[in-house]
């Protein structure tokens, strides 16, 4: 198919999913299942416009899926407007690390004891399935930096750990079958892909975060320059922090997800600086209240300047030292916004563009929903134990644990890491059927789930209480 109709169609897709998009938000439908079924339809099975195939294009999906986790990465991370040392860190971090072991210890399992794969191939079956999307998944996340809400905290924050703290299961799989050098005993990949990459993913991403913050605010508060351009800020700082983080073999996922978190950290000190220094001209001290207060007004008169573009007036915020770090952090976010659900479009697309080219098997519709079903349940309710979380808000986290582009992002990394093409296959039919399973069944049941969430959200918080 030449280019120009593939414009028109792709144009035409863009269309329909901007008008319609309020509408899919009272539908049990989402528009990723939208984007895959326009792939589908693309492909042989109906159109044949593209013969996109997992087997001969894997550096192409792997280089599309890495950017498009990315910039949901840095996404999740400027909404994470919660302090380090708030309570509710240690719920994704649970599941991000408890929840993930779990995760990938019983696929593995079920992948030697039910699909004969060896104990290498099984590993990384599981590092491939074990994340939970960042992408795909926008609905059940934290919507904006006011959200606190427990369950949309937990499913965002795992998000963003997880796709770093997958990486060692990967490479221990496929060190396991000869593709990598993990060390006498493994010791290399404790030392160095363990401890050494999940560490120095978080620290380099966290220092980019802080230094580009702090440089942006301080030249705008006080010369008045470096205004405008948020949108290179952003990309930037994504490709600072990842390629940084890759350079000295840390996990680039994590640092991206670093560099989002310092970046909103950086702007909420400076703004809560700023309210505190107003509050104390009229008053002996300032309450937790009021320095929120000054934070959310501030936050507030950003967002209604970017959605009323002028540019005096913007200009006027942006360097104005109350409303500066609130309206760096919005406009990073609103552009990445934007682009990620671009991204999410091409990536969901391509992803129904493969679906003729997978081998099918009631094997692996078996194995979906063992993972949806019992794995990923089962792997919750034990990580989160003794949590301050409800019965309602732990069956949610166990349910919706979607499976999407960065497990394609991780098969396609094996795939071109020289893995057996017989089992390239078996684990493209398996990977691929989490996927579209997944996007299909919680696409379906978000929009209602989430209406009875909202709901019983008062009876969820005294459950938690208790």
């Amino acid at each position: 198919m030449d280019f120009a109709p593939w414009s028109a169609v792709i144009g035409l897709l863009l269309i329909v999913m901007a008008l319609s998009d309020t509408v899919l938000g009272r539908l049990p439908l989402s528009s990723s299942m939208l984007y895959l079924a326009a792939g589908a339809a693309a492909s042989p099975l109906w159109l044949g416009w593209s013969h996109l195939s997992p087997a001969t294009h894997t550096l192409l999906l792997e280089r599309m899926a890495e950017v498009v986790v990315l910039l949901s990465l840095f996404g999740s991370g400027l909404k994470m407007s919660v302090g380090l040392t708030d309570g509710r860190w240690l719920l994704p971090l649970r599941l991000a690390v408890g929840s993930m072991l779990i995760t990938v210890g019983l696929i593995a399992a079920v992948g030697v004891a039910w699909l004969g794969l060896s104990l290498g191939a099984a590993i990384l079956l599981g590092g491939i399935l074990a994340p939970t999307d960042p992408v795909l998944a926008s609905d059940v996340q934290v919507g904006n930096p006011a959200d606190r809400d427990r369950l949309r905290f937990s499913l965002t924050g795992e998000a963003g750990l997880n796709d770093g703290t997958a990486y060692p299961f990967v490479l221990l799989g496929l060190g396991l079958l000869g593709l990598h050098d993990i060390g006498p005993g493994g010791w290399r990949w404790l030392a160095v892909d363990v401890v050494w990459g999940v560490t120095a993913g978080l620290v380099v991403g966290a220092a980019f975060g802080v230094l580009v913050g702090r440089l942006v605010l301080y030249l705008r508060s006080t010369h008045q320059e470096a205004v405008g351009r948020d949108n290179f800020l952003a990309l930037g700082l994504i490709g600072m922090a990842y390629g940084g983080a890759s350079m000295v073999h840390g996990y680039g996922f994590l640092a991206v997800f670093a560099a989002g978190v310092a970046l909103r950290r950086v702007e909420q000190r400076a703004t809560r600086s700023v309210a505190q220094h107003v509050t104390q001209g009229t008053t002996q001290g300032t309450t937790h209240g009021e320095k929120l207060g000054g934070v959310q007004v501030a936050t507030q008169v950003a967002a209604a300047a970017l959605a009323r573009p002028d540019a005096s007036e913007a200009e006027k915020l942006a360097t104005d030292p109350e409303h500066a770090p609130a309206y760096m952090a919005h406009a990073m976010l609103s552009f990445n916004e934007q682009i990620e659900r671009i991204a999410e479009v091409a990536a969901v697309v391509a992803l129904g563009m493969l679906l003729w080219a997978v081998p099918w098997h009631l094997a692996s519709w078996v194995f979906v929903a063992g993972v949806l079903l019992l794995i990923r349940p089962i792997a919750v309710l034990i990580g989160l134990v003794r949590s301050k979380t409800s019965t309602m808000q732990r069956g949610f986290i166990g349910w919706f644990g979607i499976r999407g582009i960065g497990s394609l992002y991780y098969l396609m990394y094996a795939v071109n890491h020289g893995i057996d093409k017989s089992l390239a296959a078996e684990l493209t039919a398996l990977t691929i059927s989490v996927m579209v399973v997944s996007i299909v069944v919680h696409g379906v049941s978000v929009t209602p789930l989430m209406a009875i969430y909202d709901k019983a959200k008062p009876r969820a918080r005294a459950g938690a209480r208790r």
